[in-house]
Formats: structure tokens, C-alpha cells, sequence
């Protein structure tokens, strides 16, 4: 038994669809769980849709009606049968969906969020799943949410295990009798009341991570349009090596820290059973590509995770006295209730400094009531830069032309906040 999961990179158009069939037929002796994600920048459009949906900014029919006929193109060239029954399928879903962004908002955001973004994955499955049939790869189709059951925390659902692992048995293991290929949804879940929540953005292999916990799968491999996992995310380096093996303790390290290759969540579950984690390019399914498994092997290079749209604040208590538990623990609850990750912390005597995404909505919303406690200070459009096994070059290297407004150390890990001096 293994786990594929594949990204909206990989299934962005119909070529992308074809090739998924291609590499699921390179493993035709193989029962596969396979977790997709929503197509292309789907998750964006649907976002975008949410925004405009529940505060009103724009207009979200045309922002729906660009959706649904991105999706119909891939289609076209998928079945050119016109008859085809995934054309109704896909029909009935956008119709519910128009039916949705009628009504007022009855709930929060994130709760209309995850009602409204989840139908990336399920309209992507949808499609994947009858091309596989076309193509001669007879699968099961099968919704997540009656497998993954989550608590109400919309956006960022907590995982209920046992349950899961009980309807895994009840319901996902019994269909590899008939069929050996099952499709399914990545990064979404379902409550007990049978409302929609999400994983947390690109959860789709933390998805794969927990069938394959469930399943005691042999191994999951995730797909990606890079070799594997990348020393660097060549967005922002010119020269990237890639890493061959990884031990679980240095990919949790990466994906704490912000590298992007992997879902933070994705190990933990994998290391409980020992199940080997493979990145490998959809684009050369041939090559190995990295292999994350347990083991003390260490990294031989350095790696860099680059961060940008940072915010430092720096947290001070009006009446010049120090920072003492009591001001911790409030300061974290407000951070928790608004929903601010932070990603780099810092206590002196009198000031709490934090750097976090520059998320301006939660941002705003936290700055304002830490501020009837508090002096804060503000600074926006930083970078945050991670380098795990740093040298003291590639420091130098990395902060050339920059001001270092933060810096962190570690016996292998370095972290700085930074901007650029004025004028480079």
C-alpha cells in the first residue's frame, strides 16, 4: 500500500491530468491511496471568491464564473464527449456553489472560507478520477471528509485520529478489494455536524501523511515539479543543490522553519510509524529524487529558507516595568485568538519582539488590542531569512547591502530579521 499525493502544479491542465495517468502506470502492481490538491491557483481564485463573497469588495459571480470555465477548458480536452457524465457532476457542483454566495453570510469568515475553498479539491478529484477511467486505471472515487474528521477550528482543523483511523478501516481499506487505485481530496476534513474545515494552507500532504498513518501505508510519495527536496527554493537562488536523504529530525526542522517543499504537519505522523517520505518530480518519475526517513544522517550543506512580507513587533509594557510571565502569557493567548503564527521570538528585560507573516487583517486586529496593554512597535516588509548549518561566509554572503534588525543562534541554526539598507 502507498500514498501519492499530487499538487495543483501537477494537475494545473490537461496535460498535467495525462501525466498523472502516466506515473500511476509505472506502479500497476501497487494498491495507491492518492491525495490531490485543487488545479493550478485554484486555491487563490477560491479565496479571492471568499474575500469578495463575505466582505463585500467586488463582485463574486464573475470571480466564480472564471473558476468554472478554467475548469471546463481542462475538461474539454480531457473528454471530448460532451455526454460525459463529469461535465454534470461539475455542472451540479458549481450550481451549488452560486446557490452559496446568494445567501448571506450566516457564520465568520473562516468558517464561509472553508465552505467555499474546499471545492477546489473536490472538483479537481472529480476530474482526475474519470480521466484515470478513461485511461484505463479503474479507481474509486471517495470524499475525504467522511474519512478525516476534524474539530471546529476552521482554517486550521485539529485532526481527531482515532475517529479517523476508525473510518479509514471502516471505509477506505475495504475499497482496495475492488479497486487498486483510490482518489481522494487533499488539505480538507469534515466536522461531526457535516460542515467542511481545512488543514491549514497546502495540507494536502499533511492528507497524505495521515492516510498513510491510518492505512500503515508502505511509503508516500509526494510529487513536485522540482527533483526532490532543494537546499533552497530556487524562486530566490540561482544555485540550488538537491538534499538525497533527509532524517525525519532535519525535515521537521526545515518545514518549521518555513521551507516550503513540505507541509509542516506532514512528518510527525509518518516518523509515529517509521513510513519513509519520498519528493520526487512528477515531470521524471524515474528519478529517486529524496528519500526522508529515520536515521542520524546529517546535512552536509547548508539550507536556506527565505522568508518575505515579514512584520516585527516589538512589545513593551507602558509603564517601563519588565516583561514577566504573566505579560508572556497574555501576549500568547492574543496572538492564539487572532491567529498569528509567530516565526521568530526574542525576550529582553522590558520588550517581547516577535516576527511574524504580514498578514494585515490579523495583524491589525492583534496590534490593536495588544495596544491597551502595550507599546508597540511596528516594522513591515522585512525578510526573514533561515539558514540551517550556516557558515559564517554565507552569513556574510546573505546579509550584504542588508540591516539586520533581529538575528538568532544556534549550534546549527541561524535566523535574521532584515531589510535592505536605503538605496541598494
Amino acid at each position: 500500500m502507498a500514498v501519492f499525493k499530487f499538487g495543483g502544479a501537477s494537475v494545473k491542465d490537461a496535460d498535467g491530468v495525462r501525466n498523472v495517468a502516466y506515473v500511476l502506470k509505472q506502479f500497476s502492481n501497487v494498491k495507491i491511496c492518492v491525495v490531490i490538491s485543487a488545479m493550478g491557483k485554484t486555491t487563490n481564485s477560491l479565496e479571492h471568491l471568499a474575500n469578495a463573497y463575505f466582505y463585500k469588495t467586488e463582485a463574486a459571480e464573475p470571480i466564480l464564473e472564471e473558476i468554472k470555465t478554467y475548469h471546463f477548458d481542462i475538461c474539454k480536452q480531457l473528454f471530448p464527449d460532451f455526454t460525459h457524465s463529469i461535465y454534470t457532476e461539475l455542472e451540479n457542483t458549481f450550481v451549488e456553489l452560486y446557490w452559496a454566495i446568494e445567501d448571506e453570510p450566516t457564520q465568520g469568515f473562516d468558517f464561509e472560507y472553508d465552505q467555499i475553498v474546499s471545492i477546489g479539491e473536490i472538483i479537481s478529484t472529480r476530474i482526475v478520477s474519470a480521466y484515470l477511467n478513461e485511461a484505463g486505471l479503474k479507481n474509486k472515487w471517495m470524499d475525504v471528509r467522511s474519512l478525516i474528521q476534524t474539530d471546529n477550528t476552521y482554517r486550521e482543523g485539529k485532526v481527531d485520529f482515532e475517529l479517523t483511523e476508525a473510518l479509514v478501516n471502516k471505509e477506505l481499506i475495504p475499497a482496495f478489494k475492488a479497486y487498486e487505485i483510490v482518489v481522494t481530496q487533499g488539505f480538507i476534513g469534515g466536522t461531526s455536524e457535516n460542515f467542511t474545515t481545512t488543514l491549514g494552507r497546502e495540507g494536502s500532504d499533511y492528507t497524505a501523511s495521515i492516510l498513510a498513518y491510518c492505512l500503515n501505508a508502505e511509503n508516500v510519495t509526494i510529487w513536485k515539479d522540482v527533483p526532490g527536496v532543494l537546499n533552497a527554493d530556487p524562486k530566490w537562488f540561482g544555485k540550488t543543490k538537491k538534499i538525497d536523504e533527509l532524517s525525519y529530525h532535519d525535515a521537521i526542522e526545515l518545514t518549521y522553519y518555513g521551507a516550503t517543499v513540505i507541509h509542516p504537519k506532514t512528518i510527525k505522523p509518518l516518523q509515529n510509524k517509521n513510513i519513509p517520505l519520498y519528493v520526487k518530480s512528477f515531470l521524471n518519475p524515474t528519478e529517486e529524487g529524496t528519500v526522508i526517513r529515520d536515521g542520524e544522517k546529517r546535512l552536509n550543506i547548508p539550507s536556506y529558507i527565505f522568508k518575505v512580507d515579514q512584520v516585527l513587533l516589538s512589545i513593551q509594557p507602558k509603564d517601563f516595568s519588565f516583561i514577566a510571565e504573566n505579560n508572556l502569557s497574555y501576549i500568547f493567548e492574543l496572538f492564539s485568538r487572532h491567529g498569528v503564527k509567530i516565526n521568530l521570538m526574542q525576550l529582553s528585560a522590558i520588550s517581547f519582539s516577535v516576527c511574524c507573516d504580514g498578514d494585515a487583517e490579523k495583524i491589525k486586529a492583534l496590534v490593536e488590542e495588544l495596544q491597551s496593554q502595550f507599546k508597540v512597535l511596528f516594522n513591515a516588509g522585512l525578510e526573514l531569512m533561515t539558514v540551517r548549518y550556516y557558515t559564517q561566509d554565507t552569513i556574510d554572503t546573505l546579509t550584504a547591502n542588508k540591516i539586520i534588525l533581529l538575528e538568532q543562534r544556534s549550534r546549527f541554526t541561524v535566523q535574521m530579521v532584515m531589510k535592505n539598507e536605503i538605496g541598494t
